[in-house]
């Protein structure tokens, strides 16, 4: 239990720095993972709930589901920030990429859920032993699913109500950055 708890504190860590690579703000990396606690928080619940234990099943099912509740925060702020940096106003963009996103994010959650629930009954030989797995997926993807379309827009809203929408890149082929070079004609 001791390698899994520092796994996915590792594993945290690293999807933090590539996230703030992709999005070069660490801010908004940080509203990203804002989402995690409620997977941790609707796995213990379902746990709880149904008289399972955390074990090692539980525990690897918490991690899979931070994976795609990780997956849908970012689908819905890549497109938050897209629509912000256009537009000027955190609260609306958060608004208008939560309503385009929500389908895309509940098929996702609501697969993955469906998919979870014959592991999570547990019918059949050895299956009492997998389904920590199945309800701590299933628990986990309830929370964030709510948490990524109706939290996670308020905190993006207030993390980025103030910032700039002038691209911070240094990549001097990005239009919107204050680097950007314009190509010259290749000669022919």
């Amino acid at each position: 239990m001791g390698s899994l708890e520092s796994g996915l504190a590792v594993a945290i860590i690293v999807i933090f720095l590539m996230l703030s690579a992709n999005f070069q703000s660490f801010k908004v990396s940080m509203v990203v993972l804002t989402t995690v606690p409620a997977v941790v928080l609707g796995s213990l619940l379902l746990l709880l709930l149904t008289g399972s234990t955390l074990n090692l099943q539980s525990y690897m099912g918490i991690i899979m589901s931070v994976g795609v509740s990780i997956a849908n925060a970012v689908l819905l702020i890549t497109n938050a920030e897209h629509i912000r940096r256009h537009n000027g106003n955190a609260l609306a963009a958060a608004r208008e990429a939560a309503s385009l996103r929500l389908r895309p994010i509940i098929m996702t959650s609501l697969a993955m859920i469906v998919g979870m629930l014959p592991m999570a009954i547990g019918h059949g030989e050895g299956g009492e032993q997998v389904s920590p797995l199945g309800r701590a997926v299933i628990g986990g993807l309830l929370f964030s699913t709510f948490a990524v379309l109706v939290i996670l827009p308020l905190i993006f809203a207030w993390a980025q109500e103030k910032s700039s929408t002038q691209s911070i890149s240094l990549d001097p082929e990005d239009e919107e950055s204050k680097h950007y070079i314009a190509a010259l004609k290749p000669l022919s």
